[in-house]
């Protein structure tokens, strides 16, 4: 193992071990010369295999801004470091955990869990506590109408991620000569947070363009079969199939989409990168169009990793196992952490009201993107991208403006 390996390893659960031994023990928000952050994410359960992407972009953040020098605040340069301890991937005991950091290790500063959900069982823990988060991974948009004052989120909102694939099924088939009320779509999601807003995105440019829906079920509670679904969309042909269901959802998806054979001219679904599934099914998974808060092919830059190439040229170097691309829920990950770096240093000051009122007035561009909050708290600087795997390859393929491959239509059932 390299010795970069072997640091992040020992940061990731060191630390996670410190914090389960030392709860209770003087832990407050700057410990001598380094800033403690917290969070509560899912190791084990069916959000682990994004929160281990989430606590790897946090933790190369990290370890990249120490390396720099630090967070400079009153004349003094800062280290940071994270406590984190499991959540499970259930909401009950996030927010059971939001509260033990707090109360227990005196943390002042929290970066978000994984997923909407566990988000959602955080946020009024650290809304109480007038403790700022910055997330990094819960897109749902019912999470900026509660008022929240202590809320930050890097990321587009979740009605983004595939509004843009029905738009786009939407300009292939009047190329092709069918009308908007001919061409089909057929749509599956997880009966949670995210995939619900995700669906109401759809379900508005579905309206929008006046298409038909012809199958819209639920995933199964423990996202391992789809059979039921897959069975409808192979009776009636749909023109565009939709999927919403995190990593797990999508590994179930690609899998059975291989083994029944199902040929539908578009699928577009979300977490993609994340379930790996490229790795998985090679070119049966060709087609596909996946949304994505990032890509490394995008022009951004910024001072901690230099542009979105460079970021995932250092991930890809030090960490094992994304050869086929860096999931963006590691790069927005890192890009909270940016965040809060940012602010302590135009606040000047750890006071917390302080601080909370720099994250307000973020401005910043980032190998992310651009990152400023509105008053609710979400990301309104950066769009939602679309990429189609193609040939083994994630390529953006909308906006148009951002493109770098044409889309390739209809897919072809490998």
């Amino acid at each position: 193992m390299s010795t970069r390996r072997t640091f992040l390893s020992a940061l990731a659960f060191g630390v996670a071990t410190a914090g389960l031994l030392a709860a209770g023990s003087a832990s407050a928000k700057v410990e001598g010369d380094t800033i403690v952050l917290g969070s509560a994410i899912s190791f084990t359960g069916k959000y682990s295999s994004n929160g281990i992407h989430a606590k790897n972009g946090y933790n190369l953040a990290v370890k990249r801004i120490n390396e720099m020098g630090g967070v400079k605040v009153g004349g003094k340069a800062y280290k940071m470091k994270i406590i984190y301890y499991d959540d499970e991937s259930t909401p009950a005991r996030g927010a059971q955990l939001a509260e033990r950091l707090i109360k227990q290790d005196g943390v002042k500063f929290m970066l978000g869990p994984y997923s909407s959900g566990l988000t959602k069982a955080i946020a009024p823990v650290t809304e109480k506590h007038k403790i700022p988060m910055v997330e990094s991974e819960g897109a749902a948009r019912s999470l900026f109408t509660q008022g929240y004052k202590y809320l930050f989120a890097v990321l587009s909102t979740s009605e983004q991620y595939l509004a843009s694939a029905v738009a786009l099924a939407a300009e292939l088939n009047k190329k092709a000569g069918k009308a908007p009320g001919d061409v089909k779509v057929a749509m599956a999601f997880e009966n949670d947070p995210f995939s619900l807003d995700v669906r109401a995105g759809v379900i508005d440019d579905i309206k929008k363009h006046g298409l038909k829906i012809v199958v819209d079920d639920k995933l199964p509670r423990d996202l391992s079969d789809m059979t039921a679904t897959l069975t409808k969309v192979r009776a009636v042909k749909p023109d565009l199939l939709v999927v919403s269901g995190h990593s797990k959802g999508a590994a179930t998806a690609a899998r059975q989409i291989k083994e029944l054979k199902i040929d539908v001219p578009l699928i577009a679904m979300t977490h993609c990168e994340s379930s790996k599934i490229i790795n998985k099914y090679g070119s049966s998974v060709d087609g596909f169009l996946c949304p994505t808060q990032w890509s490394e092919t995008l022009p951004n830059k910024g001072s901690t990793f230099g542009s979105a190439m460079d970021y995932d040229k250092t991930f890809k170097a030090t960490y094992e196992g994304y050869e086929k691309g860096v999931p963006y829920q590691s790069a927005q990950a890192s890009a909270a952490v940016m965040v809060w770096k940012d602010a302590f240093e135009r606040a000047q000051s750890f006071d917390v009201e302080k601080v909370r009122d720099a994250l307000a007035a973020t401005k910043m561009s980032t190998f992310y993107g651009n990152i400023k909050f509105s008053a609710a708290g979400n990301n309104i600087a950066k769009p939602m991208f679309l990429r189609q795997i193609q040939g083994g390859k994630y390529n953006v393929v909308a906006p148009t403006n951002l493109a770098t491959h044409p889309v390739e239509w209809p897919r072809k059932v490998k």
